[in-house]
């Protein structure tokens, strides 16, 4: 049973930083298709960035230019840096984890930015 275990979370002020960590077990890490996805409060979950298995990413266009998310294979450990941190990026955020057509998802760490 794949387990995705966040942490990083927290309080920053606009135009801050944090840095998300996901560390998976329960799977073939390597060969995974990680990422992170969000859910503010009353919204739907939304995606905001992957990496495959072989290190291709994507991005939402709203954190495009201030998020980076990269994998470490050796630590099964997946990361998203969030620079210049805005209001709009309060959520929870989930990590992800795909392989062999099988979703699952962290239980979540929360991210709250101030103005």
């Amino acid at each position: 049973q794949v387990q995705l275990v966040e942490s990083g979370g927290g309080l920053v002020q606009a135009g801050g930083s944090l840095r998300l960590s996901c560390t998976a077990s329960g799977t073939i890490f390597s060969s995974s298709d990680m990422g992170w996805y969000r859910q503010a409060s009353g919204k739907q979950r939304e995606l905001v960035a992957t990496i495959t298995s072989g290190g291709d990413t994507n991005y939402a266009d709203s954190v495009k230019g201030r998020f980076t998310i990269s994998r470490d294979n050796a630590k099964r450990t997946v990361s998203l840096q969030m620079n210049g941190l805005k209001p709009e990026d309060t959520a929870v955020y989930y990590c992800y984890h795909n392989r062999a057509f099988l979703s699952t998802f962290g239980r979540g760490t929360r991210v709250t930015v101030s103005a």
